[in-house]
């Protein structure tokens, strides 16, 4: 990466102000003569591809089998007349969002005709929602609506049950298997095995919450002694030898989908995102307490001064965040073995989900009435060490969609078109679908065929394998196969059929499941009579007989040529080989035989570069005139004086609204020292008004001043994130004659600046209007917030969180 870095400052131009960059900002940036060379040499040809005019797949407008195309290519220069020749607007497709940021997502229906119906809708065609969905909600689904999680994904998404899983499975099919995750306790059960390990094995070791996302909670020490008993979390052996890239940190953000789990399909996006730690790496870990050197998250990150953000959409290698291809390119470069390093990364992915697919099987088919109404889109964050090992360090249920510079609205915009073609919305009139099939998901005719097939049992944690002799087995997989040349039932032609119509229009994903070595290298996973991935589970809630192995049968038609048998020769090295011990050494046998030379095509797919995607920013920045500004401000001011009042939800807005103003002075000057003390005393108190625990951790004295800024301002952004989504559960009534009208106190928060905010929030709070000529700016603001009375919302209406309480992070 050195030699990448000696004329990229004049490139860089744009982003950033190069005459006061400093030294190790302007290292990290790579050569665009020798990225260009990288880029040109890697593109290749763009498959499958669907003619640039087609909006329509599997049928004409109007067709039961239409499929709506969606392309990153209609976020450019929308119109309304471009909007409703869609057939999404001239079929009334509706989309719903409940408890998710979607400003992508719901700008790319939008231009696609697509239009958004209220929460309480049941008419739609797609249901985005940021949470698990309800029994009741997915009992219901036609089948021509999709929703974008299955049941129970917890199991791969929480921390301690995706541990678990894998554990069960080192256990069950031994270590070497599933050694692609630190070892990890849950607290505060394990404290003791801890303890014990930590006696043998020292830290460091990184503590996460078991439900947390974007680096909230995170912090690493090196003792058991630091780490809280009082609240469930899981304490993984912290990393020390990653892969640096210019002497940062970096990990990996790819996205994976499946598509059904029975039989099982998975899909990896070929391009991911690449993100670093903005402060270089220290080996001797002096500075455990710094998470801009040992963690990797955009959203801890951004706010360091030394941050880098590129403001060119088609430089993949510029700043702290790069792709996925750029980062394989550049390791290619190095001589590294890149093919070996994704396929490491797909046998993680496939071996991941098979240790959770069980249970979610078995809600799955409780649950949803139709085989196609789920989809799971995952975030899988993957960290790579010196020895080019990968690791899996967690998987989110939602993954961010947020857009914050052009790169993500590039990439992720291509993702998410390739992700709505690949799931198959229907182009179907939500209003006008057949009756049968609202009779059939209204009643219970649907869960009772499920339940038909099911048997109650004593556990409830998940489903048990099919115990059968080898005798048995070996009868009952021979039937399956022979099986395969007779007449085909409805739904085992309908899963080959969708099988090979989603891989038709997989656009940039890549299916790594079934793929033509699944049954070779996975099958040892899979029951042999059910096809479900086996558990480990002695006694669980559900067993499911099903009367097909369709994971076989859909192997068996997509290679024909390969035949679907498990590889026993060496059943006896793994039962030796099994979770007896804390050694974690990885054999060079299993890395050398893994990984057929017959895989490397599919690889190659990984290191092209990005060639679709939208290049501009979703939103232009609206310019507000300034005396536009002063008059409204004015105008609250003057009924704010009259007696008028604002509801609590507006008066906790503008507040919310004010703490962006002041996130945004920290961030653009780390070097003010007494505003970063003013805000982290702030949000020790303000940190007790919270419904959610929140805790507050004061940054060691000695970090630099920078750093320290950029730990307090991801703080106050944790903050605002827990603020505002206690702000959405205040329901504002009818408005009334005292109240300032609505729409002329939203007209004003749209324009206002921080005075303004500050004069009305200071105004509430004294009912005199400020001096600007003696005003403090927003310490005077932040330090009697605390005070302003409850009918302003400031201080919501409940008890203080008694858990909220102040951390040292690290030693002063």
């Amino acid at each position: 990466m050195e030699n990448l870095s000696d004329t990229m400052e004049e490139n860089s131009s744009q982003s950033l102000d190069t005459s006061t960059e400093s030294e190790e900002t302007a290292s990290f940036k790579g050569d665009n003569d020798v990225r260009d060379k990288l880029v040109s040499s890697s593109i290749l040809p763009y498959e499958p591809s669907i003619p640039s005019d087609q909006w329509l797949l599997g049928g004409q407008l109007g067709s039961r089998n239409a499929i709506l195309v969606f392309k990153s290519s209609a976020l450019a220069n929308p119109t309304t007349r471009s909007n409703q020749d869609k057939p999404g607007h001239k079929l009334h497709v509706t989309y719903k969002v409940l408890q998710a940021e979607t400003k992508l997502l719901s700008k790319l229906l939008d231009c696609h005709g697509i239009t958004e119906v209220p929460p309480n809708s049941s008419d739609f065609n797609l249901l985005w929602t940021g949470s698990h969905p309800k029994p009741g909600t997915l009992r219901t689904l036609a089948p021509h609506q999709r929703v974008n999680h299955f049941p129970r994904s917890y199991e791969l998404t929480r921390k301690d049950r995706l541990y678990k899983n894998i554990e069960r499975m080192q256990h069950l099919k031994g270590l070497k298997h599933f050694d692609f995750i630190p070892q990890t306790f849950v607290m505060p059960t394990e404290f003791k095995e801890l303890c014990s390990t930590h006696h043998r094995v020292k830290g460091p070791w990184i503590v996460k919450p078991v439900a947390s996302s974007r680096g909230r909670g995170i912090f690493i020490v090196e003792s058991p002694n630091q780490v809280p008993l009082e609240e469930p979390v899981v304490v993984a052996k912290y990393i020390s030898n990653p892969l640096l890239v210019a002497g940062h940190k970096c990990d990996l953000r790819l996205y994976v989908v499946v598509t059904s789990f029975d039989p099982l399909i998975i899909y990896i996006y070929e391009e991911g995102l690449v993100r670093f730690a903005t402060v270089k790496y220290d080996s001797s870990h002096k500075q455990l307490w710094n998470p801009c050197m040992h963690l990797c998250n955009y959203s801890i990150n951004k706010y360091h001064s030394d941050y880098v953000k590129s403001d060119d959409p088609s430089a993949e290698n510029v700043g702290h965040k790069w792709t996925l291809s750029a980062l394989l390119r550049h390791l290619k470069s190095e001589g590294k073995d890149t093919t070996l390093l994704m396929s490491q990364i797909e046998d993680m992915v496939i071996k991941a989900v098979l240790s959770s697919a069980n249970s979610i099987i078995c809600a799955w088919k409780m649950f949803v009435p139709h085989p196609n109404n789920c989809f799971e889109l995952y975030g899988f964050d993957i960290l790579i060490d010196s020895n080019l090992k990968p690791w899996l360090l967690e998987v989110n249920l939602s993954p961010s969609l947020n857009c914050d510079s052009p790169l993500d609205v590039r990439l992720k915009s291509a993702m998410l078109a390739d992700l709505l073609t690949l799931v198959g919305v229907p182009a179907v009139d939500p209003i006008l679908r057949p009756t049968s099939t609202v009779n059939l998901t209204k009643g219970n005719l649907g869960l009772k065929m499920k339940l038909s097939n099911c048997r109650r049992v004593h556990s409830a944690d998940g489903l048990s394998n099919v115990s059968l002799s080898k005798k048995q087995s070996s009868t009952v997989s021979t039937r399956r196969i022979s099986s395969a040349s007779l007449q085909p039932t409805p739904e085992e032609s309908r899963i080959v059929k969708n099988a090979q119509a989603q891989f038709d229009r997989r656009g940039g994903f890549v299916r790594i499941f079934p793929a033509v070595d699944s049954w070779t290298r996975y099958a040892q996973y899979l029951d042999p009579v059910t096809g479900i991935p086996i558990s480990g589970i002695v006694s669980s809630s559900y067993n499911v007989t099903n009367a097909h192995n369709f994971n076989m049968y859909l192997y068996s038609h997509l290679f024909p040529d390969m035949p679907a048998r498990v590889n026993r020769s060496n059943e006896k090295q793994q039962a030796r080989a099994k979770f007896s011990s804390l050694d974690r050494k990885r054999e060079s046998s299993f890395d050398n035989n893994t990984f057929p030379p017959r895989m490397n095509g599919r690889q190659d797919r990984y290191e092209r570069a990005l060639s679709r995607g939208h290049k501009q920013a979703l939103v232009l920045c609206k310019i507000t005139k300034e005396s536009q500004s002063i008059e409204l401000r004015k105008k609250i001011i003057d009924m704010l004086k009259c007696g008028k009042k604002i509801t609590q939800c507006e008066a906790r807005k503008t507040f919310s609204q004010y703490l962006v103003c002041v996130l945004k002075k920290i961030v653009s000057a780390p070097d003010q020292d007494d505003h970063v003390e003013i805000v982290l005393k702030f949000l020790q108190k303000a940190s007790n008004y919270l419904r959610t625990p929140y805790s507050v951790k004061a940054p060691s004295t000695k970090l630099e001043t920078k750093d320290r800024a950029a730990i307090v301002a991801k703080q106050l952004n944790d903050f605002l994130y827990l603020y505002n989504r206690e702000t959405d559960m205040f329901v504002d009534k009818s408005e009334k004659p005292s109240q300032i009208p609505k729409d002329l106190y939203q007209e004003f928060l749209e324009h206002a600046r921080e005075c303004d905010l500050e004069e009305v929030l200071i105004y509430q709070t004294t009912h005199v209007v400020p001096n600007y000529n003696a005003s403090p700016g927003f310490q005077g603001v932040l330090k009697c917030m605390p005070n302003v009375s409850k009918q302003y919302g400031i201080k919501p209406p409940y008890k203080q969180n008694k858990l909220a309480k102040v951390k040292i992070a690290g030693s002063s």
